[in-house]
């Protein structure tokens, strides 16, 4: 809808005098009913409900006017020009209590990886740029809009970071893609589409090329179909390609050079069986968004990550009950063997995303999912021989691994749908120490292993920053908490957004907090 504004006979005869009057009460109905933004989404995609909305507010408009010729007030400022000045003001008190502690307001900008940056940064699914472990952390900015959730996981790549979200309207969810700058939090650019084209709300993370010139993220929750995978330019948020799939995309995307691999998981039943095709496992060219592959591998909800020699490693879920190794040759030069290197059973649906460092292929696995816990809780972590597929070990735990777990090639971290973060020895699999992070809140998101440093959050979104040394007595590890939610609404339970450290900063996603930056005052010895 464009400027219909204009063609109201009682704005034409009113005048020029009291076009801000008529905007600013326009601008004040509009902004009860919906958010600001939400209007100019709903402009684009349900025209229809805006024209409604108009004619109810005929009468408060007409009364604005009224009040205007009768010498009423003067320009009103546009919602979207507003300046949340109580923002304004803590961020300026955060920066002074972190200069007075002694704290980098700055930080340090994060460095640019030799190799494409996936989710949780690399294949060993550390989230952490090995620089410093920041603790005593302060908030520095945080950036959110309205009923926006946080599902999927920051990208940090140089001084830009790329995120994703599930947006809600009145009319249904759907998604939006953005850039920040990394010292401010300022928006850099947004990406949403409107009409039959609109985004689905984003639980994948952003992958961005090594060349940081490609952002590629899958889009979809687990009940939706027709989602595509997209690609978009860095600089700008332009959309460059988009392949379409019947299925969702809820794991974050591989790349490797000119290649990035995702897969399509199964849309299931009461039954627990899929409804239609059971998935895919999809290859894509960047740099010219050419198809080149599509494998059938079941519900392969999982994150894959892929070798130097082009092995690709993946999950398959509800069904499948599996790791594969797939080779990501295309079609022609593949020999007899096929695409399929090997396939490695586990106990439980392997949804999480695959962890690999050096030669073993490591992945999370349980009954459960990320809304609803198993009836009888079970989980494990298996590690597999990466060229072989032959098990090295396994370790159970009590409850379903849904997220990434990190390894240093010393210990091997895992989140516990229980609410406990596991450390595990990475040689043998022998646990090493447990810690709840918050009561019985699952831990669905990934945590990050910085050193001798543990970062992970629980569902009601808790961010807690635990000592992962080994003489630490049970339940004496965590060193200091922080709720990621809006204080005025703690939200349903849903924080799964993954943090981040790059730059000696916390990166991290909420449910009703938007993305929050920390800084430390001090970093771990």
């Amino acid at each position: 809808m464009s400027n219909t504004l204009a063609v109201f006979p009682i704005v034409v005869n009113a005048g020029a005098a009291i076009m801000p009057a008529v905007i600013g009460a326009l601008g004040s109905i509009l902004g009860v009913l919906f958010h600001p933004g939400q209007l100019l989404r709903l402009c684009r995609r349900r025209p229809a409900v805006v024209l409604a909305v108009l004619a109810c507010g005929a009468g408060t408009v007409g009364a604005a006017v009224l009040l205007a010729r009768l010498g009423g007030t003067g320009a009103s400022a546009r919602a979207d020009d507003r300046i949340d000045w109580a923002k304004v003001a803590m961020r300026i008190i955060n920066r002074r209590r972190i200069a007075a502690r002694g704290g980098a307001v700055t930080g340090q900008a994060a460095t640019r990886p030799a190799e494409a940056f996936i989710y949780r940064r690399g294949p060993s699914r550390c989230g952490y740029d090995g620089g410093g472990a920041p603790l005593d952390l302060m908030p520095l900015w945080d950036y959110r809009q309205p009923d926006t959730m946080v599902l999927s996981s920051p990208a940090v790549v140089g001084n830009r970071l790329f995120g994703a979200s599930c947006v809600a309207d009145p009319t249904g969810h759907y998604g939006r893609v953005f850039c920040l700058d990394v010292a401010s939090g300022r928006e850099i650019w947004s990406r949403e589409a409107g009409g039959d084209d609109a985004f689905k709300a984003f639980f994948s993370s952003p992958a961005v090329t090594a060349d940081g010139k490609y952002v590629v993220i899958g889009q979809g929750l687990h009940d939706h179909d027709r989602c595509s995978l997209l690609c978009f330019h860095a600089a700008t948020g332009k959309l460059h390609w988009r392949i379409a799939t019947p299925l969702h995309i809820e794991g974050s995307p591989a790349i490797r050079g000119d290649l990035v691999v995702a897969g399509a998981g199964a849309i299931e039943g009461p039954d627990g069986r899929a409804l239609g095709d059971p998935g895919f496992v999809l290859a894509v060219r960047i740099s010219d968004g050419k198809a080149l592959w599509r494998y059938p591998v079941k519900d392969p909800e999982s994150s894959p990550v892929i070798a130097g020699d082009g092995i690709c490693y993946i999950g398959s879920g509800v069904g499948g009950n599996g790791v594969v190794a797939l080779r990501t040759d295309a079609d022609a030069p593949l020999d007899a063997s096929g695409r399929t290197l090997w396939r490695a059973a586990t106990p439980y649906p392997a949804t999480g995303a695959v962890t690999l460092h050096g030669e073993r292929v490591i992945v999370g696995c349980g009954k459960g999912n990320y809304i609803e816990a198993a009836r009888s809780p079970a989980g494990a972590v298996i590690a597999f021989d990466r060229r072989t597929g032959a098990k090295a070990w396994r370790a159970d735990v009590p409850a379903a691994v849904l997220g990434a777990v990190a390894t240093d090639g010393r210990v091997v971290v895992c989140p516990v749908r229980d609410g406990h973060v596991i450390a595990l020895d990475f040689a043998d699999g022998k646990e090493i120490w447990r810690q709840r992070v918050n009561g019985d809140e699952p831990v669905l998101a990934s945590p990050v292993l910085a050193g001798h440093v543990v970062y992970a959050v629980s569902r009601g979104g808790t961010l807690a920053v635990i000592d992962a040394s080994h003489a630490v007595p049970d339940g004496k590890r965590i060193i200091e908490t922080h709720n990621l939610n809006d204080q005025a609404d703690p939200g349903q339970g849903r924080s799964v957004s993954s943090p981040l450290v790059v730059g000696a900063r916390v990166y991290v996603g909420s449910e009703t907090g938007g993305v929050r930056c920390f800084v430390g005052t001090r970093g771990a010895e």
